[in-house]
């Protein structure tokens, strides 16, 4: 089989599409993720779960997770920082920064595994428009640094 110019094109345009596809626009990304070791994953909103690496982005709606001894680290455009450890899943329920005013909301879901945060920007300007929910509690952040767990099977 001969292949023509057209048709090595045509599969280039057809492969830069697809991958496309799987990535997050720029402009609709709300963090970066700064480091990765082992199986991390995420799932984009309505596209089964990918491979997460160092320099990729996140967005809202995204679902990270992490397998066996794996880690991720991501930094988030109002500066607050979350990683988390190996076995989590954790879901980026809603994100909202205004870079000039510092005012947002930033809300996670984590259902299993370990998440440490620091809090950024938009903690700084209004305390209360952070939280993280697990199975067992809802966590107001207020400014601050910690780590959470959640064990179970979900």
């Amino acid at each position: 089989m001969r292949l023509t110019s057209s048709r090595i094109l045509g599969c280039a345009i057809a492969l830069a599409i697809s991958c496309a596809s799987l990535a997050v626009r720029a402009d609709d990304a709300i963090g970066q993720v700064k480091t990765a070791k082992g199986d991390v994953k995420v799932q984009h909103k309505n596209q089964p779960a990918g491979s997460l690496k160092v320099g990729d982005h996140v967005a809202q709606s995204d679902i990270i997770l992490t397998g066996p001894g794996s880690s991720v680290g991501i930094t988030f455009t109002d500066n607050s920082m979350m990683s988390l450890g190996s076995n989590s899943k954790l879901a980026l329920d809603q994100y909202r920064f205004d870079p000039t005013t510092h005012v947002g909301v930033f809300n996670t879901s984590l259902s299993k595994g370990t998440l440490a945060a620091k809090s950024g920007q938009i903690v700084e300007q209004t305390p209360e428009a952070m939280h993280i929910s697990t199975p067992a509690a809802l966590l107001g952040v207020r400014g601050t640094e910690f780590v959470v767990r959640v064990e179970g099977q979900s």
